[in-house]
């Protein structure tokens, strides 16, 4: 008994709902995982260990480039290239010179012994030569001040001449200061003002010269890429490996260029890519379980993983060396847009794109066309009406054309720094322009395949059964004609309130068409087609409870019959949510009059329910009694309308039958102002023709407007003035006399 009670709990744990779900999310990420790791498989069919396992043959004349040897090339020329120098501070070099000829001129000016003055120059000047480090203080000191200013001078101009010839680090290092300032001395200077000059600028000159990084980099990147590629070329015919050889890197680049797939994973290289895989998916579902709880059934998952395994199909079955830019990117975000919303779809996009580009190694050109374009196909998407489906025909067409911008404005920018290929850049642009359009004809032609395949009712498939002319509206129509009237209305109305409130008004308007064909199986019983069969009320011959029965047993009849004509799931809660658990409250006060209000209990004169628990459908729920109640009123006034709109929320709100459904207050407000304002419409008042038609519009005729009065009104005033005349010759010449 313990063994068979822990298998059954087993059993049930594996089939619960939770493990369903955690089953299905590891299972999605391997099939990922393998679907993208499966293009590495048949270069490890030919290649193990980096050797290769079999001779390879070119096909077709490939011209691959050496990217070692070019790199090496490169490299040489940029160590060729020398620093580029730029002028430093020379008011600072100059501002030392004065400062110490200064400092000369006030020790002259002390009074204090020789011998002071002697040991403070000594300190301004570094010499290692005492003999020359004499002959200069010695000058300093007692040479006149025309002699000495005359050498200041000289040290100015000629340090002016050495800094606009430029002093580098390399010129200091190498300490042939007294050379630089040989060959940049001025003219006119004796022998002893030479050492003395020299002397001088030795104990300011520093170098003014230091490197421009910025500019030697661009100097070396501009070499670099002066630089032609070292191109190797195998004719057709040529091996391109041989059994045996090593694979280096120029000979995967003529395998891929050759057609092979040169990605080589092993099990760490699955690993990553299934992490990759398990985050973004992870990411998305975070995504879907915050912020779009309504979309998280397993149809919804269970269609975004289909159209994610097929993107990515697409990306494996492209040749190597193809184009990126035909991958239907744009339809599969349209799909998604259409069958969830623009948000998810955004989300699902930038995911895909991003596991792919790891996976199948795009360049980073792809990614960001593909991530923009997806930005502008969700705006776009986001602002269809779905009334034509030749719309997403425009729109494939508009995303084709931005899409063809992007990639021109990237090459552009390419194109300022490397050489680009022009019939490279018409390819990718014509690929592009075809992507936008085929995606829209794509889209076009699956939808009606991943509706019926996951029962998920689309815009698209809304408008469809909107029409007229769908075979259970015709029999609606010709069966029960005042119930088909009657929906008619409601659907005006909850179409109107939809939009009000930011609703779907399509699906609105088409749940609000379907939702009485319940009364299909007993039309007669059913006040409004009663009229139209000139028959008496049946109900006259049943007690309330039999009548209550009949009455309330539409809601499920509409589903039987909803089912036998295959309508989705989303329009079965309008047939059987549009009452709720609402009273029939006519049935039950009859009842109460016959057996007593202590043996009628309102429970069983309710509807079975459930209620409503969307806006659309509590929409109905209001729309459907509100009609029905003002069309009884005979002639109502604004304010009589107004009011009936206003007693029936009322006494749906104090009932609980809105109490699941989403609606705020400032909903039902804005509702409330819309039945008003189109049943106003619907109950304007008639024009009470006279008999003496003639007569009455010549009476008018002094009080309407000129513009009115056309031609054709007047000979129709004559013609019927005219025919009563000849009607009544007697009564004519009456009018005659009088």
């Amino acid at each position: 008994m313990a063994k068979l009670e822990f298998i059954s709990k087993f059993k049930d744990a594996l089939t619960s709902v939770q493990t369903v779900k955690i089953i299905s999310f590891f299972a999605f990420t391997v099939i990922i995982t393998a679907i993208i790791s499966s293009q590495n498989f048949f270069f490890q069919n030919i290649i193990e260990n980096g050797i290769s396992k079999r001779d390879i043959i070119a096909q077709k004349t490939l011209i691959v480039e050496d990217v070692k040897r070019t790199e090496q090339h490169k490299k040489e020329v940029a160590q060729k290239i020398e620093p580029i120098m730029a002028p430093a501070e020379d008011d600072f070099i100059k501002g030392n010179l004065q400062t110490l000829q200064s400092s000369i001129m006030q020790i002259r000016r002390k009074d204090v012994q020789e011998s002071v003055k002697k040991e403070e120059l000594g300190i301004l000047f570094d010499l290692s030569d005492n003999t020359k480090r004499d002959f200069i203080i010695n000058y300093l000191l007692k040479a006149d001040e025309n002699s000495l200013h005359e050498v200041f001078d000289k040290s100015s101009l000629t340090l002016t001449n050495i800094l606009h010839a430029g002093i580098t680090e390399k010129d200091y290092e190498k300490d042939n200061i007294d050379k630089i300032i040989l060959n940049n001395l001025v003219s006119n200077v004796s022998r002893r003002q030479v050492s003395v000059i020299t002397a001088l600028l030795e104990q300011v000159i520093v170098p003014n010269l230091v490197v421009d990084e910025f500019a030697t980099e661009i100097a070396r990147k501009n070499a670099q890429n002066s630089v032609k590629p070292y191109e190797v070329v195998f004719q057709k015919g040529d091996k391109i490996l041989f059994e045996g050889e090593p694979v280096t890197r120029l000979k995967r680049d003529a395998l891929r260029q050759a057609g092979y797939n040169v990605y080589e994973l092993n099990w760490q290289g699955l690993a990553a890519i299934y992490v990759i895989v398990f985050i973004a998916t992870a990411l998305f579902l975070g995504f879907m379980k915050f912020f779009e709880k309504d979309y998280l059934e397993p149809r919804y998952i269970s269609l975004s993983a289909i159209l994610s395994m097929f993107l990515a199909l697409i990306g494996v079955v492209l040749p190597v060396g193809f184009s990126p830019y035909v991958l239907p990117v744009p339809a599969f975000l349209m799909l998604m847009s259409i069958f969830t919303n623009s948000r998810i779809a955004l989300v699902a996009s930038v995911m895909m794109l991003s596991v792919m580009a790891v996976g199948y190694q795009y360049n980073i050109q792809f990614v960001v066309t593909f991530i923009l374009l997806t930005i502008f196909s969700v705006i776009l998407m986001s602002q269809i009406k779905y009334a034509k489906r030749v719309d997403l025909i425009k729109i494939g067409f508009n995303i084709s054309i931005a899409g063809i911008i992007i990639v021109l404005s990237i090459y552009i920018l390419e194109k300022c720094l490397i050489d680009v290929d022009n019939v490279l850049i018409l390819k990718d642009v014509a690929f592009i322009f075809m992507n936008g359009i085929v995606s829209s004809i794509i889209t076009l032609g699956s939808l009606p395949l991943f509706e019926s395949t996951f029962k998920i009712i689309t815009s698209y498939g809304l408008a469809e059964l909107g029409d007229h002319n769908q075979k259970l509206l015709k029999r609606l129509q010709m069966d029960a004609p005042g119930t088909y009237h009657h929906s008619l209305m409601v659907s005006n109305l909850c179409e109107a309130a939809a939009e009000a409130i930011g609703a779907d008004p399509i699906l609105a308007r088409v749940g609000a068409l379907y939702h009485d064909i319940g009364k299909l199986k007993r039309p007669l019983f059913f006040v409004e087609n009663q009229s139209y069969f000139l028959i008496e009320n049946p109900h006259n011959k049943f007690t309330p409870r039999i009548s209550k029965m009949i009455i309330t047993a539409h809601p499920k009849d509409g589903i039987e019959i909803a089912k036998e004509y295959h309508l989705p799931q989303v329009i079965q809660n309008f047939i059987l949510q549009h009452h709720g658990e609402g009273l029939a409250s006519y049935f039950y006060n009859q009842a109460v009059k016959e057996e007593g209000v202590e043996n009628v209990k309102e429970e069983q004169f309710r509807y079975t329910g459930p209620k409503p628990n969307t806006k659309e459908t509590a929409i109905l729920m209001i729309a459907d009694a509100v009609e029905s109640a003002v069309r009884s009123l005979k002639n109502p006034t604004p304010e009589e309308i107004e009011s009936m709109i206003n007693k029936i929320i009322v006494e749906r709100l104090n009932d609980g039958q809105l109490s699941d459904s989403p609606l705020t207050l400032k909903d039902i407000k804005t509702i409330a102002s819309t039945f008003s304002r189109i049943l106003r419409g619907m109950q304007h008042n008639r024009i009470k023709y006279q008999e003496n038609l003639a007569e009455e519009l010549q009476k008018q005729k002094i009080n309407m407007p000129a513009k009115l009065l056309d031609e054709d009104l007047e000979n129709k005033i004559k013609q019927l003035e005219g025919d009563k005349k000849q009607e009544n010759p007697q009564k004519s010449d009456e009018d005659k006399n009088a």
